[in-house]
C-alpha cells in the first residue's frame, strides 16, 4: 500500500509540474496567466452563488428552478469540504514544492480538495440539467469552464490534480444528488 501511494504522490506532483509550467514567451505568459487568474474566480463563491441568484430570481421557470439548485449544491458541497481541509491539512504545492510557480495572495488554508473545483462543478450540472435538448450545446462549454477552473487553480500553484479531481467528483455528486432530492425538497 505504501509503495502504491507512493507512486501516486509521484504522479501527482508530475502533473502539478505540467500545469504550473509558465511558457518561455513573456506575451504568451502574461496573457495566459492574466487569463487563468481571472478564471479562477469563477469557481469562487461570489460568482457562482451571485449567477445562480440571478437565475433564479430573474429566469424563466426552468432556469429559475436551476438556479436554486445551484444555490443549494454549492452551499451543501461546502460542508464535506470544510470538514475534509480540516481533517486532511494538506500544504499547498507553492507551501510544499520547490520551484512552484505560485500567483499573487495566495491561499493559506488546507490544498485538499480544492473548493474553487467543487464549487464550479456543483453550479455547472444544474445548469446543464436545466437546458433540455440544448445540453448537447451547453456540455462542451461547461467541461471548457469547468476544466479551466480546475487547471487555473494547479496554475496558480494553488492544489494538486487530486485536490481538483476530487474537487470536480465532490461537486458533480452534490450536484447530482440535489438534482434527485430536488422534488422530495419542494
Amino acid at each position: 500500500m505504501e509503495r502504491m501511494m507512493g507512486w501516486l504522490r509521484s504522479r501527482d506532483h508530475q502533473m502539478l509540474m505540467i500545469a504550473n509550467r509558465r511558457p518561455a514567451h513573456r506575451l504568451l505568459q502574461a496573457g495566459l496567466s492574466r487569463w487563468l487568474e481571472t478564471i479562477t474566480h469563477m469557481g469562487g463563491a461570489t460568482f457562482t452563488l451571485c449567477t445562480a441568484l440571478c437565475a433564479a430570481i430573474a429566469g424563466s421557470a426552468a432556469w429559475s428552478i436551476a438556479g436554486w439548485q445551484c444555490i443549494a449544491a454549492v452551499a451543501v458541497s461546502h460542508l464535506p469540504v470544510a470538514v475534509m481541509k480540516r481533517h486532511f491539512r494538506r500544504l499547498r504545492p507553492y507551501q510544499k514544492l520547490p520551484n512552484i510557480n505560485a500567483c499573487r495572495s495566495p491561499l493559506q488554508d488546507s490544498s485538499f480538495p480544492s473548493g474553487h473545483t467543487t464549487a464550479i462543478f456543483a453550479w455547472l450540472i444544474p445548469l446543464i440539467a436545466a437546458a433540455g435538448a440544448s445540453a448537447v450545446l451547453l456540455l462542451p462549454a461547461a467541461i471548457v469552464v469547468g476544466l479551466s477552473v480546475a487547471w487555473s487553480r494547479m496554475y496558480l500553484g494553488l492544489h494538486y490534480p487530486s485536490d481538483v479531481f476530487a474537487g470536480a467528483m465532490l461537486g458533480s455528486a452534490t450536484a447530482v444528488g440535489m438534482l434527485e432530492l430536488w422534488p422530495i425538497l419542494l
